[in-house]
């Protein structure tokens, strides 16, 4: 066995006290194997992969337990020898690679100090093996990017790069922490593949930490469901998808928006995981499970085995089989609702922003990062449209544009039939209330000095939202229960919030100047599937209650499936296929929209898409190719894609696409 890990418990020092975070876990990792460990955020997932390495932070400790890597303890190594294991026995894909990679070396420096530490490589040998890793993880012209600079690079490229450094010293054993969080599928399936081909290539073990089924499915060979610093259930793959037991599982399973089925509510898990400083002395997961009984809160339950290889904590003896209901195909409302005949709330014709290249000492424009180049769209009340694609083509500065943070540089925005572009800013001001949005990090748009009631009450002041009936501080109490939030929240600030709590802030910003439409941007991206669930059932209820018109912008598809009318795909500034969820989700036409949802991980192991893997990267929007701008991708690309961008085709009457294929 590569990794055996045996009652590993790691604490943290609160004051005088010891707080447990991880709980007398045990697991195994044998080589060319693939462990997935899941559960939600503040499971204790990252802290026992750090206690791993220990690489605890300052307040960390081991109060006990063992870690046995290649038949040595690791526990017991003095920091010396600990330093070889770190990199040369086992490496680590940190979750966020735009801050694990040091912003001050270069991606070179980076490799070689573990090429000299770990492979004993200096000079024009290190330099050759840093070529070779970079072109291992996919990078296209290493030779420039050993020279540039982490923020010189895409998100994808940060992940490569984080992944060739892990590689450095040939390790054993891989821990991936959320190597693809936030990814665009198309990025999270390449990152995936690579993985997977490198782990064939040198037999590794791989410890994967993630809170993605569709993840967990592609990738492992046995799962471990984690909660509240325990494992609560671990079985192989198949055993896992087909049969789990536990009914934390079987709620993140209910959680999930699939693409094969629609609408109506998720299900959610009430509550939260509880907190170090209140852990129960039952059950951890007897506050938000439906089947609890008064023994699950008197006694801990412990491990029983159910089949080979399939264990769990839990008192029941069988759990009712919910989760075949759960990932049926159900009608829902977001695919049932029919097109309205009324003008459309949001019309938006022929809508381009560039921004200008500047270069010399007179600082001329030398050329234009064409980021939007020609949008049109419309969107009605009580609908939502789905910006989709992948990250930097266009479709957080369309939403910007149309609300007019950012100047177009040309074409109409129009919002209740009146044109936006041009407004003096008093002129702007009654319909600035009429559209909000809602940014895709929470914690980075919400002032961590103000207290909640002051974010809220900000825009009602601001936008001179007439309140006197029911005053100020009662209707930011009626705002933020309508998000599902105590009015006593309004004393709390931002930092006191989980991360679903902060979006549902977020949400009840954007609703307190009673808006027509909400541009919300990638909203769910970085959520735990139970949050993910309990934002988008806001969402629809909202709408539902509220009328709200949404421009939904997002790289999940799921997510698209289960709350959107419509869908608009962009590709390098441009709509390149547009129609209902099942004209585009069902039927897609336009070779990047197949690309795309190939690249999308299923949380069924007999549905997983054949992966249409796209050649090169998504050329620059300031030099983009000439014709079509896919054709450089496209595997039915022909001499007229070229040289002329196609124009738009009408499929039926609600779909649409810019194809040659479909002359």
């Amino acid at each position: 066995m590569l990794l055996a890990v045996r009652d590993l418990r790691i604490a943290f020092v609160s004051g005088r006290s010891l707080l447990a975070a991880v709980d007398g876990v045990d697991f195994e990792v044998a080589a060319g194997e693939t462990l997935a460990l899941l559960g939600e955020s503040g499971c204790g997932k990252s802290a026992t992969a750090l206690g791993l390495l220990r690489l605890l932070p300052a307040a960390g400790r081991i109060p006990g337990g063992e870690v046995r890597f290649a038949g040595r303890d690791l526990l017991a190594l003095p920091e010396a020898e600990m330093r070889g294991v770190r990199g040369g026995g086992m490496a680590m894909i940190f979750q966020e690679p735009a801050t694990s990679l040091n912003p001050v070396l270069t991606v070179g420096h980076q490799l070689g100090e573990v090429l000299e530490r770990h492979c004993r490589l200096v000079g024009q040998a290190a330099r050759q093996r840093s070529l070779e890793l970079l072109a291992a993880v996919g990078i296209a012209d290493p030779e420039r990017r050993l020279g540039e600079y982490p923020f010189q690079l895409s998100g994808g490229m940060k992940q490569r790069v984080m992944i060739a450094v892990a590689l450095a010293g040939n390790p054993r054993l891989l821990i991936a922490d959320e190597p693809t969080t936030a990814l665009d599928v198309t990025i999270q399936a390449q990152i995936l593949e690579l993985l997977r081909q490198l782990q064939g290539e040198r037999a590794m073990g791989m410890l994967l930490i993630t809170h993605d089924l569709g993840v967990v499915a592609q990738m492992a060979t046995r799962v471990a469901v984690m909660y509240a610093g325990q494992i609560v259930e671990e079985a192989p793959r198949e055993v896992f998808f087909s049969a789990a037991r536990h009914p934390y599982t079987a709620k993140l399973f209910a959680a999930l928006p699939d693409l094969e089925r629609r609408g109506g509510r998720l299900e959610t898990i009430p509550g939260q995981v509880p907190s170090l400083a209140a852990m129960p002395s039952g059950c951890r997961f007897a506050s938000r499970c439906e089947h609890a009984w008064e023994l699950c809160r008197q006694q801990a339950p412990v491990w029983r085995q159910v089949a080979i290889g399939h264990r769990l904590r839990c008192h029941l003896d069988r759990l009712p089989d919910t989760r075949a209901g759960a990932l049926a195909a159900t009608p829902g409302l977001a695919g049932t609702i029919a097109p309205t005949s009324e003008a459309p709330l949001l019309r938006v014709d022929d809508l381009r922003v560039h921004f200008p290249i500047r270069h010399g000492v007179l600082q001329r424009t030398v050329g234009h990062v064409r980021a939007v180049d020609g949008v049109s769209l419309e969107l009605a009340r009580g609908r939502t449209l789905a910006l989709v694609g992948e990250s930097g083509c266009g479709k957080t500065t369309v939403g910007k544009a149309i609300l007019q943070l950012i100047a177009a540089s040309r074409g109409s925005v129009r919002l209740l039939g009146q044109e936006l572009g041009g407004l003096a800013r008093g002129a702007r001001r009654p319909l600035r209330r009429r559209m909000q949005m809602i940014f895709q990090d929470p914690f980075a748009s919400l002032n961590p000095r103000m207290s909640v009631g002051e974010i809220i009450g900000e825009g009602i002041s601001a936008l001179r939202i007439d309140i006197q009936r029911q005053g100020r501080a009662a209707a930011i109490a009626a705002v933020l229960q309508q998000v599902g939030l105590e009015a006593a929240a309004a004393g709390r600030y931002p930092h006191e919030f989980s991360g679903g709590q902060r979006q549902r802030i977020a949400i009840a910003r954007a609703l307190a100047v009673q808006p027509d439409l909400v541009i919300c941007d990638e909203p769910t991206s970085a959520l735990d599937v139970s949050v993910q669930a309990q934002i988008l059932n806001l969402l629809g209820s909202l709408q539902a209650d509220l009328g709200l018109a949404y421009l939904f912008i997002t790289h999940n598809f799921a997510v698209v499936d289960h709350l959107a009318h419509e869908v608009a795909v962009m590709y390098l500034g441009r709509i390149v296929e547009r129609g209902t969820v099942d004209d585009v989700l069902r039927s897609p036409q336009h070779p990047y929209t197949r690309a795309l949802l190939s690249a999308v991980p299923s949380a069924r192991l007999e549905t997983q898409p054949e992966f249409i893997r796209l050649p090169g990267e998504t050329p620059s929007p300031s030099k983009p190719p000439s014709g079509c701008h896919f054709h450089p991708r496209c595997r039915q690309a022909s001499a007229t894609c070229h040289d002329r961008y196609p124009e738009t085709t009408a499929l039926s009457a609600t779909h649409s696409v810019r194809c040659h294929l479909y002359p």
